[in-house]
């Protein structure tokens, strides 16, 4: 006789999920010209401690871990996380054209290079404490972002990172909805 155990499976259905973005056009992505000072910044908001790789991350790592309990919680969070791979794709084409390279490491003005790691996520015991983290983490990109704005004298390369600015203003307004209902 065949014995059969109870299955633990998770029966979250993840199809039909679409990016969590600002239902606007982008800017063309293009440069004014070669800058390597620039590439760097941007290298900072691709893969720094604040980034789009470590915000894609995280998301990933909490839609993992709510998925099999909170099904429609993590299908938003996956939404964002898929937007926050756009804004990794669109920094990259810029990295690029300004002349760095995508290597996944933050070149600090006068620092040591620095390859991502996963240490720079955090690991939040609850779902209420993950969305908290998560609208924390968004608002600090947008402030690096802003900074970055300031220092950056190209009007291609800042129209793009203004964009990502509004749909991380956008991830923000959905991370407050998904709290408020919890």
């Amino acid at each position: 006789m065949k014995e059969t155990t109870p299955s633990n499976g998770n029966n979250c259905n993840f199809s039909g999920i679409r990016p969590a973005m600002a239902d606007l056009s982008w800017p063309s992505v293009r440069v004014c010209g070669r800058n390597p000072s620039y590439a760097n910044l941007l290298g900072i908001d691709h893969s720094g401690m604040v980034s789009e790789m470590t915000a894609i991350t995280q998301y990933i790592s909490n839609e993992n871990r709510l998925s099999s309990e909170l099904c429609p919680l993590a299908r938003s969070i996956l939404g964002i996380a898929m937007a926050e791979m756009i804004h990794l794709q669109k920094l990259g084409e810029l990295i690029c054209l300004l002349g760095g390279n995508v290597d996944f490491t933050a070149r600090y003005r006068g620092g040591k290079p620095r390859m991502w790691t996963p240490a720079y996520l955090s690991h939040r015991p609850s779902a209420r404490e993950m969305l908290l983290a998560d609208i924390e983490s968004e608002k600090q990109a947008i402030a690096q972002y802003t900074a970055h704005i300031k220092i950056i004298d190209d009007a291609h390369v800042n129209a793009v990172l203004k964009r990502i600015i509004v749909d991380e203003e956008y991830h923000i307004m959905l991370l407050q909805g998904l709290l408020a209902e919890m």
